[in-house]
């Protein structure tokens, strides 16, 4: 599944008013984003996550830290929004429609990176 995909799947689960399915899918939107970023830019992560064999917590923040000196200042911001659909909205269950709604248009944001 691309990262549209994930994206409007998200948008979705917003309208059906579940805030678990949605607050994962904009997750998985979001760090879509990063990886392809990461291999856009060539980031080292991408290299290392490679070797591993998969994309670890660490590796996805740092890549977020590494584009965000790359010239997005503004993704830190909206990849703490993505962990927080991740954890709080799914892990935790803890977000409701209203607060996923508030915050889409955040990962929106990301996902226009990744178009650039």
């Amino acid at each position: 599944m691309n990262i549209r995909k994930y994206l409007e799947e998200g948008k979705r689960y917003i309208d059906k008013g579940d805030p678990m399915q949605a607050s994962e899918e904009l997750y998985k939107a979001s760090e879509e984003v990063v990886k392809e970023l990461a291999r856009k830019f060539d980031l080292s992560e991408c290299k290392e996550a490679e070797e591993k064999g998969r994309w670890t917590t660490p590796l996805l923040f740092s890549a977020v830290r590494s584009l965000r000196e790359k010239g997005n200042p503004d993704i830190i911001h909206w990849w703490a929004q993505a962990w927080t659909f991740h954890v709080e909205g799914f892990h935790e269950a803890g977000l409701n429609i209203e607060e996923v709604k508030a915050r889409v248009e955040f990962i929106e944001k990301l996902v226009e990176l990744s178009k650039s």
